[in-house]
């Protein structure tokens, strides 16, 4: 369930009656409050991969939350398997962590509400330790994870947004959060300023993310970041905040 509500001024003792009357007011401007429960429904498709002894072993595990880029988006979860974790992850069993995949459907963009939803689900359903929660994500997902750990960085220990932007304005809500951003240098789809402006505008917040940028590499910044064991054992390294 979503719960929505608008408050107007504190000091004001103007306040609409129920959903759906109309107050009796003169012209003019009003401070006024309006509350309302929405339903709202979640439903996304997603890859999970579950690692060797999770059934086996009574443990908490870490999980990485990962977002596909625009050409991946649909109802067929084989697009998801096309870069990323899923991809390498199809024939394995030996990656230490719990992995979800969701997918977008077909002209939609990520959107943090749900996907903060669909992880609440998903840590409530698997052994996940919530102290060891990280996200990652290429273009269309790259932009979502900033967005998502910008909105709620209290979910994450660490976040690796591949070719992606964000808002620098709000910037200042991951000051506290390990980020390691990734850029090719001539990437003519998502200009390499989208992550300058965001790894520079956390800086001058007083955080300290990392950078990587591909001087030769185009859009596609996110096969040689996925195939580099670092950066797991990066992720590693990090726990939640509190």
């Amino acid at each position: 369930m979503t719960r929505i509500v608008f408050w107007g001024s504190l000091a004001a003792m103007a306040v609409s009656s129920l959903a759906g009357e109309v107050p009796n007011l003169k012209p003019g401007q009003h401070p006024l409050k309006f509350k309302e429960e929405a339903k709202r429904t979640v439903e996304f498709s997603y890859l999970l991969y579950l690692p060797e002894g999770y059934e086996k072993e009574s443990k908490q595990w870490p999980l990485i939350l990962f977002l596909h880029g625009m050409g991946e988006r649909g109802n067929n979860l084989e697009l998801v398997k096309k870069h990323g974790p899923p991809k390498f992850l199809e024939n394995r069993t030996d990656f230490p962590f719990v992995v979800v995949s969701p997918q977008c459907p077909d002209d939609r963009w990520w959107v943090t509400e749900d996907l903060n939803a669909f992880l609440d689900g998903i840590l409530d359903r698997y052994h996940v330790d919530r102290d060891r929660v990280y996200m990652t994500g290429l273009s269309m997902g790259g932009f979502g994870t900033w967005k998502l750990a910008e909105e709620h960085p209290e979910k994450f220990a660490a976040i690796a947004p591949i070719c992606g932007g964000g808002e620098p304005m709000t910037a200042w809500r991951l000051r506290d959060m390990p980020v390691w951003a990734f850029h090719g240098g001539k990437d003519s789809t998502v200009p390499v300023k989208r992550t300058k402006e965001m790894v520079e505008a956390i800086r001058k917040q007083g955080g300290h993310p990392r950078l990587t940028i591909y001087p030769d590499a185009g859009h596609d910044a996110w096969t040689q970041t996925y195939d580099n064991p670092k950066l797991y054992d990066w992720f590693l390294e990090h726990k939640r905040k509190k």
